[in-house]
């Protein structure tokens, strides 16, 4: 991958603060690659260990077949930063390499269905036999054990299991995912969490950690506050049902989603009466007396017809002076001009392949600094004789596993 091109207000280049983690990633899809692209994004050096064709990730493409080059968005979103050894674990001289890379790591991540590695040899407890001190990280759809143990686990099966579908139902009540993969993407997150945990552990005790995540916990993690909610109220039954601006059924009113004049707004947490009276809508103020939890339908539908004929720049003149909680509703295409945005740097043009293609960065800031995207392998093993060379392979015994079919090696 060539130069990459901050976005404005991007920062110098973060502490690489896993600088010394060495990673062996038996991930493909998404949540096992996100999660270890944090760990990259924070200096761990990450081998991405994949088959000789590539992984699943790279021959996925979202949106009709959207690609940058040969490079898949889904690929694109999970793998920076990282390296790519391509071999084929079947073969029967794979497990003297694999192996090899797996004793000079720290880490091991995989997301196989559960028992997968173990028939190719791979599993825990045989990598724990060769290696004592290994973090040894699996990401699944339900966990390592159980009922579901031979399900599928993929983001929107989750959802539905994990009752988000359910929560996030209409008004009228028809059930509606979430318009993104958010769980996969939490379920990375933990991973990384947990594996940085296990990591300082290590540091301190020299000891290793089976750690575990799964999509199904992940899901459930996301609805830790309405959850609770729920079951604090007493289980509550119908009232999901509510008017169709009102984002959650948990929240009191006004908090949901209004139609202006030009646009859409969402109007948070904000009492009623401060609210009416900095729009200058009096029965909108008159709704402060209310209960505004029992009487959100009714103070939802008052807020909706006081405000459609506002414009947004209107209603922001009014609230912003006042500190009230408000937003107007963008869509991608507005992400890239919204100047909080470009400040942050959350953007970042990478050359693919001879083509640009715009990456998410890191989400979060260390020293003020993002860290940078120092690379993509954009071929599957293109690093697979360098990364056999650290492991002690002569030239000559590389040329030899090529030969066999056992990696696949870029010039």
């Amino acid at each position: 991958m060539g130069e990459t091109q901050p976005s404005a207000g991007s920062a110098p280049a973060a502490p690489a603060l896993l600088s010394g983690m060495r990673v062996a990633s038996f991930c493909h899809f998404l949540q096992g690659p996100a999660g270890t692209q944090y760990l990259a994004d924070m200096g761990a050096d990450v081998v991405k260990v994949e088959p000789p064709r590539g992984a699943w990730e790279r021959h996925w493409a979202a949106a009709g077949g959207a690609r940058v080059g040969e490079a898949t968005p889904l690929f694109l979103c999970g793998n920076r930063n990282k390296r790519s050894l391509a071999i084929d674990l079947k073969h029967p001289r794979s497990k003297e390499v694999v192996f090899r890379l797996i004793e000079r790591s720290h880490v091991m991540v995989e997301n196989f269905r559960p028992g997968a590695l173990d028939r190719l040899g791979f599993g825990y407890d045989e990598v724990r036999r060769r290696k004592p001190d290994i973090i040894y990280a699996s990401a699944s759809g339900y966990g390592g054990s159980g009922p579901f143990l031979e399900r599928p686990g993929q983001d929107l099966l989750a959802q539905a299991m994990s009752g988000l579908i359910a929560s996030s139902a209409r008004p009228d009540g028809q059930p509606t995912a979430v318009g993104c993969a958010g769980i996969d993407q939490h379920g990375a997150a933990l991973l990384a969490l947990g594996i940085v945990g296990a990591y300082v552990r290590w540091l301190q005790t020299g000891e290793g950690t089976r750690v575990e995540s799964s999509l199904l916990s992940a899901g459930i993690d996301l609805q830790a506050e309405s959850l609770t909610a729920h079951f604090a109220a007493g289980r509550p039954k119908g009232r999901a049902d509510r008017d169709p601006h009102l984002a959650t059924w948990f929240h009191e009113a006004p908090y949901g989603v209004y139609r202006l004049a030009d646009c859409h707004v969402v109007f948070s947490m904000n009492k009623l009466d401060a609210l009416g009276d900095a729009l200058g809508r009096a029965e909108v103020a008159a709704c402060g007396g209310l209960d505004p939890y029992l009487e959100r339908d009714r103070i939802a539908r008052t807020l909706a017809a006081a405000v459609a004929d506002l414009d947004y720049a209107t209603v922001a003149a009014r609230l912003e002076p006042r500190g009230l909680w408000f937003a107007r509703v963008d869509d991608f295409d507005d992400l890239e001009h919204n100047p909080q945005v470009r400040h942050n740097g959350t953007f970042r043009e990478v050359t693919v392949g001879g083509r640009q293609a715009t990456l998410v960065t890191h989400p979060v800031r260390y020293d003020g600094a993002a860290p940078e995207i120092r690379g993509l392998p954009e071929r599957p093993g293109q690093d697979s004789r360098a990364i056999l060379g650290e492991l002690g392979y002569a030239s000559s015994d590389i040329d030899g596993l090529v030969d066999d079919g056992v990696i696949v090696a870029g010039a």
